[in-house]
């Protein structure tokens, strides 16, 4: 099986689809005029705007369900892996990705609010529905539809579950079969009680794991200061093949580099625009800043805390592609949770190994919540005007079953698979936005002007020339009708 995976990842993440993956994300910032730049400030105070409704979450609930998906495993094993194979230059690649793929996030984010709808009095949206909507390719945004769910209820979890496991059998030798039953109670709780339950949890998980791990991070830093200026270098020189241990696996820098970073933070997959479409905003834009910023935040503040507490400390191995050791400074111990055990192990002696597991617990776990919302909004696209609450269970059972079943698999098969789940869905959804653009870039300038105005931003569909925007249309139309009414009364 093994084989055939492999095989697959060879096509999905070759050379050349990086460079592709690499060039969109810079055209989409190019052409958005570098706003994860111009607009941080806009970004962090849209953050604690909006209220929740009926129908939607608030902006923070949908930035924490979207950074529930993007903070996972990724952020401590993925970055592990990235050096294993690409050498300490692979995060700077990483650093790239996160850079230009705020980008992508905001377009697909911000299509994802223009284009979403009210769906048994929730908000629902994402690639599905913007690709039938605003393409008009039904049959395309069904393949979305089931790939998305076969990736994120079958393929994908098992990655999530199986670095729970191994860091819990490392730090406290707790059986995986006790752990997979663990986290199926408590995953189960959570999906069983629909997407209130899930932003609730969400609000509250994340901020503290994700402040928690930086903290650590900042202390470790703080040990090792004098070091900063060398291991800044050694990132750089290795992301370009300056460096004489790492120059020949520049390539390898790269593609693990993007390909883990792609994996962590998410953008251009398509899944940050599920939860985007669900939060109550006056406008489209609004959102999509808010998402776009959610991709700093898991690369550049989490990604980057993992990789300097291993790169500091020395805590890692480097293979070359023949399979050698460039760097072996873990004997025998496998890339992922491992690496950042041992870094800060060395550190706080007998600490590392039962933090790192509680907090790949509380990413993990979060990541899998995400990704049961994302699998059921496709499954609500799926069954729209038909009675949907046998495939919801079916698929509620499914994802504890992967779930649980991760936590017995091997960590590579685990990651190739996950991989395979990401690649396709990461294509699906580049090709969608790539030619459905324009209404977010139309979206973004409507905002600008109106704020240039001293407005707080409206979206009127049709006076931009959108068109299927069938919720905002309704929404704009409500609220004209309101504000007459009320100067009529005044």
């Amino acid at each position: 099986m093994e084989k055939y995976v492999s095989f697959l990842n060879g096509i999905l993440w070759s050379d050349i689809v990086i460079y592709i993956l690499l060039g969109i994300g810079l055209l989409f910032t190019i052409l958005t005029r570098f706003l994860q730049v111009r607009h941080l400030k806009e970004m962090v105070t849209l953050l604690f705007q909006g209220k929740s409704s009926e129908a939607g979450v608030s902006s923070f609930q949908a930035l924490s369900i979207a950074l529930s998906g993007r903070v996972g495993t990724g952020n401590i094993a993925g970055v592990a892996t990235a050096i294993a194979f690409g050498g300490p230059g692979a995060v700077f690649w990483m650093w790239t990705i996160s850079f230009i793929g705020a980008s992508s996030a905001f377009i697909e984010s911000t299509l994802a609010q223009i284009y979403k709808v009210k769906q048994d009095n929730q908000y629902r949206g994402g690639p599905a529905y913007y690709i039938e909507k605003g393409i008009g390719w039904k049959w395309f945004a069904v393949l979305y539809a089931l790939t998305a769910i076969i990736a994120l209820a079958i393929l994908m979890p098992g990655v999530q579950s199986n670095s729970i496991a191994i860091g819990v059998d490392n730090a406290f030798g707790i059986n995986p079969v006790i752990t997979g039953i663990t986290i199926v109670i408590l995953l189960g709780f959570i999906i069983f009680g629909g997407i209130k339950r899930i932003a609730n949890a969400a609000q509250i998980i994340v901020p503290f794991m994700a402040l928690g791990y930086i903290l650590i991070s900042l202390i470790i830093i703080a040990m090792h200061i004098s070091e900063l200026p060398a291991v800044i270098s050694l990132i750089f020189r290795s992301a370009f093949g300056l460096d004489s241990a790492f120059g020949g696996i520049i390539g390898m820098a790269i593609s693990w580099g993007v390909k883990r970073g792609m994996y962590s933070n998410e953008a251009g997959q398509g899944t940050g625009a599920h939860p985007a479409a669900a939060a109550e905003v006056s406008h489209p834009a609004k959102q999509g800043l808010v998402q776009a910023f959610s991709v700093y935040i898991d690369t550049l503040f989490v990604c980057s805390a993992t990789a300097f507490m291993i790169l500091f400390t020395g805590m890692y191995n480097t293979q070359a592609g023949d399979g050698s050791f460039i760097v072996n400074n873990l004997k025998g111990i496998e890339a992922g949770p491992g690496f950042t055990q041992a870094a800060i192990n060395s550190v706080l002696p007998g600490f590392g190994a039962g933090f790192v597991a509680i907090a790949l617990f509380f990413f993990a776990f979060t990541t899998l919540m995400a990704y049961y919302y994302i699998a059921e909004t496709n499954i609500a696209y799926l069954t729209r005007g038909k009675n949907s609450n046998w495939p919801m269970l079916a698929l509620k059972l499914g994802i504890l079953a992967t779930t649980f079943y991760g936590t017995m698999n091997e960590a590579s098969l685990a990651w190739a698979l996950g991989d395979i789940g990401l690649g396709v869905t990461v294509w699906l959804n580049i090709i969608a936005i790539s030619i459905l653009a324009k209404p977010a870039l139309v979206s973004l300038k409507d905002y600008e002007k109106q704020k240039k105005q001293g407005l707080d931003p409206v979206f009127n569909p049709k006076a931009l020339g959108i068109k299927n925007a069938d919720y905002w249309e309704e929404e704009f139309k409500r609220d004209t009708e309101f504000t007459l009414s009320k100067r009529k009364v005044e």
